[in-house]
């Protein structure tokens, strides 16, 4: 098995380098070997692999998994509560993606019509019920197209302007008419000159091309509250995909999924709890408790007298909280009466004698030998015939 090459080498850059280097290697080097513009047989595995190292050195913990381990996924990083989405953002949406994005933008790369304002991005975000009640905050990596370090987002360098654009008057359209045997036919179609921006720059920024924005990896804390349910979304204003050159970014949407739980059943607000209860308990009634959804939480429970199996026994205000209100569901208890199997000889004595003293039993007992008793009257008896009758005649 061929060993994959160093990271660093891969990019060109020093292991001391800071994100800026990093992140300008791999755009110059993205560049050249995209397969849109490069045609060489080998052009596609080397975007790949430049692709691969930036991913990794662009996350602060890959990274330090990489130098410390030599592998991004060892040891080490930002803990539970971060969560890298790089390689499940939109259904696999990574870096390779948003570069193929980038790429197709304004510029150079042909007369597709630029979209100035940011898209919004989408995830799904899994969490436990135990986070579910009692609020998260989760540290979330992805990637997405972010305003350019170098030009601020504006897409000017250093002694450039952006002026509206000669060719459509700012409109990013241009109005062709053609002459056929049925007239004069006018068509629409997107600028040649502002790609649809409708804006030129005479100086554009060398790192982004003039967009204002590159591709980047990062980080931002989403605060999940307490009681949220599966599938209720949160909006991250502005960490979606950003404008091209300054103009309004998209937002981050966070969909949540609560995991299920091992020991509880999510029904609304509401929370199921099977009890296992010995038979001698569910008959005697008892005293219980065990641990609520809740850290340090016990919920102390009464099993009534008589308990049958599948009998629920109500606790208001002990299930999940309630979205945005300092109220909870309520905890349903479900007994799961269970016959012991381990009896010695003294127990099942007594159980007999319990037994024997109850008025149905004592009477199903009685009803039992009567039977007996008729089975043994009816039945003939070993040993002897009956005697024929005599009808007359020698004997």
């Amino acid at each position: 098995m061929e060993s994959k090459r160093d990271y660093y080498e891969v990019l060109g850059v020093s292991r001391d380098a800071d994100q800026r280097t990093i992140k300008r290697a791999f755009l110059k080097l993205a560049r050249t070997l995209h397969p849109d513009v490069n045609k060489e047989p080998d052009a596609e595995a080397r975007f790949k692999e430049v692709n691969e190292a930036y991913s990794v050195l662009s996350d602060e913990r890959k990274r330090a998994n990489y130098d410390q381990y030599g592998n991004p996924d060892g040891p080490g990083g930002f803990g539970s509560d971060f969560v890298d989405m790089s390689d499940i953002f939109g259904g696999g949406f990574g870096m390779s993606d948003i570069f193929d994005s980038f790429f197709g933008g304004g510029g150079s790369r042909g007369a597709r019509a630029t979209r100035t304002r940011g898209r919004d991005m989408g995830i799904t975000l899994r969490i436990t019920l135990a986070e579910a009640a009692t609020g998260v905050t989760k540290t979330v990596a992805y990637d997405r197209l972010a305003p350019c370090d170098d030009c601020n987002g504006t897409g000017v360098a250093e002694g450039g302007h952006e002026t509206t654009c000669e060719h459509c008057h700012g409109t990013g359209r241009v109005v062709e008419v053609q002459r056929t045997i049925f007239g004069q036919m006018q068509s629409q179609s997107t600028c040649p000159v502002c790609h649809g921006s409708g804006r030129v720059v005479d100086n554009p920024c060398e790192t982004c091309q003039g967009e204002g924005r590159t591709p980047s990896h990062e980080t931002v804390k989403v605060d999940i509250p307490a009681g949220i349910h599966s599938g209720q979304s949160i909006r991250v204003s502005g960490r979606g995909e950003a404008g091209v050159r300054g103009d309004v970014a998209g937002d981050l949407v966070v969909t949540i999924q609560v995991l299920e739980d091992e020991r509880f059943e999510r029904q609304g607000d509401d929370l199921v709890y099977v009890l296992e209860i010995d038979a001698i308990d569910a008959m005697l009634g008892c005293e219980t408790e065990f641990d609520g959804i809740v850290p340090d939480e016990r919920v102390s429970v009464s099993i009534p007298k008589g308990c049958q199996y599948g009998q629920q026994v109500i606790l208001e205000n002990l299930g999940m909280p309630r979205l945005s209100t300092s109220t909870r569901g309520r905890m349903v208890v479900v007994a799961r009466v269970t016959v012991p199997t381990e009896l010695d000889g003294e127990d099942i004595l007594l159980l007999e004698k319990v037994r024997s003293r109850r008025p149905q039993t004592a009477e199903a007992t009685t009803r039992n030998q009567q039977t007996d008793e008729s089975k043994k009257k009816a039945r003939p008896t070993k040993g002897k015939q009956r005697k024929r009758p005599f009808r007359g005649g020698k004997r």
